[in-house]
């Protein structure tokens, strides 16, 4: 008797641990780095680097796992996806190729029986909430690389500090939005980041954020920026742009503005100040990706 979880351990793991680390070895990676990205020891990628291990023909041939291991071989190499992210991946592919498919078929290879039986395995949940979380703070480290990579950004930074940030599909508070905790910072001319995306760490950018969204803004990135005439007005060029009321609390006066709002995204909003109340402008719109590109645009 042979379980298909032994299949997935002693013939998918494997092979695709065996992918992965030669595709972060071709990405630049050092061994050392290959290691501490799967999680797995230096030997271990010794092993897989001189083919001492031995792949299953069939799997690396499936397109899908193909797919896979390009996909979460560039979010390890860039930063972009943390292991949780990563393992969460390979997890729903396996659970999909355990359904009547790949790994089921070699399964019932391995117990002929079961190709008679009438077998049906649950599979995870593709859209499940963890997967959802990660996808949302892999945006945001694009979203910041794309930002901090651009000459001048530092500039426009206000003195309360910039971030960026998106909000998960049906977010409703804080908690729902993933942002730079801290707020970035300009250190003579460089953009400081305090740590990794975190949700609910953004009370600022994501009330403002929400309160778009709750107006009827199909925005689900923000990117915050020293308020600028000049810069204004290059945006406004190609975007709509809304002023909302630096008296009145942020959520209220970005609802007040964007009632009923049947505009496209990206959207630009601002307010010029009041007494201690500094100008902000933010970039509103589908992803923090998108946001940060559009910044990038008119720097």
């Amino acid at each position: 008797m042979r379980f298909i979880e032994e299949v997935v351990v002693e013939e998918f793991l494997p092979t695709v641990r065996s992918m992965l680390a030669a595709d972060l070895r071709d990405r630049g990676l050092t061994q050392h780095e290959v290691a501490e990205a799967l999680g797995i020891s230096q030997s271990a990628v010794s092993k897989y680097a001189h083919g001492e291990v031995a792949r299953h023909d069939r799997i690396v041939a499936d397109e899908r796992v193909r797919d896979l291991v390009d996909r979460v071989g560039e979010g390890l190499a860039t930063g972009d996806m943390s292991r949780v992210a990563a393992l969460v991946e390979i997890e729903i592919l396996i659970r999909r190729l355990e359904a009547g498919d790949l790994l089921a078929e070699l399964h019932e290879e391995a117990m002929p029986a079961l190709a008679d039986a009438d077998v049906e395995f649950a599979v995870h949940d593709p859209d499940n909430a963890l997967r959802e979380r990660e996808r949302v703070l892999a945006s945001v480290r694009r979203g910041l690389r794309t930002l901090r990579n651009a000459s001048g950004f530092a500039a426009l930074i206000p003195n309360v500090g910039a971030n960026v940030a998106e909000a998960l599909p049906d977010a409703e508070t804080i908690d729902d939005v993933a942002a730079i905790p801290g707020r970035l910072v300009d250190v003579k001319g460089s953009t400081m980041v305090p740590g990794d995306p975190e949700f609910g760490v953004s009370e600022h950018v994501a009330t403002v954020l929400l309160a778009a969204r709750a107006a009827g803004a199909p925005v689900r990135g923000a990117v915050n920026l020293r308020y600028d005439p000049d810069l204004l007005a290059a945006l406004g060029e190609d975007h709509p742009t809304v002023e909302f009321d630096a008296e009145a609390p942020s959520a209220e006066a970005v609802r007040n503005a964007l009632d009923g709002w049947t505009g496209e995204s990206p959207v630009v909003i601002y307010q010029t100040g009041a007494v201690g109340v500094e100008p902000i402008v933010y970039v509103l719109a589908g992803d923090a990706v998108e946001a940060a590109r559009i910044v990038r645009e008119y720097l």
